[in-house]
């Protein structure tokens, strides 16, 4: 099956040997985000809160770029460094998603690229309209 590469100038760039997202068929990979403003290639200024925003925003980007939304999004994997932060997480998730949520794991990790407190991949699956 043919892969596509996925990009967004309205995502951070790969910092590394990725690509933002891969297209087979109907099913879009999206690498991990971490919360860089694409502008700067910096982490946002502010606490967990924005972080969370921004990582966001960037998943929301990139799945436009594949023609989809976050409501395409059937798992979304969620990496944070202090599991104390997740009800903020849930907190933000109503903002973005709706119902039906995606299936969704949340992982504490001891560390994240650039120093990160949050980070978040997702699988999407575009209808066939």
């Amino acid at each position: 099956m043919k892969k596509t590469v996925v990009h967004s100038n309205a995502a951070p760039e790969a910092i590394g040997t990725y690509s933002q997202a891969i297209k087979v068929g109907q099913t879009v990979y999206l690498s991990g985000q971490i919360p860089l403003v694409p502008e700067t290639m910096v982490l946002i200024d502010g606490g967990i809160s924005e972080e969370i925003e921004q990582v966001l925003k960037n998943l929301t980007s990139v799945a436009q770029a594949a023609e989809g939304s976050l409501a395409d999004i059937v798992k979304l994997n969620i990496f944070l460094t202090d599991m104390n932060d997740f009800p903020i997480v849930n907190e933000k998730m109503v903002l973005y998603f709706s119902e039906p949520y995606p299936a969704r794991a949340a992982i504490g990790v001891a560390a994240l690229p650039k120093g990160s407190r949050v980070e978040m991949d997702a699988i999407m699956v575009l209808s066939d309209d």
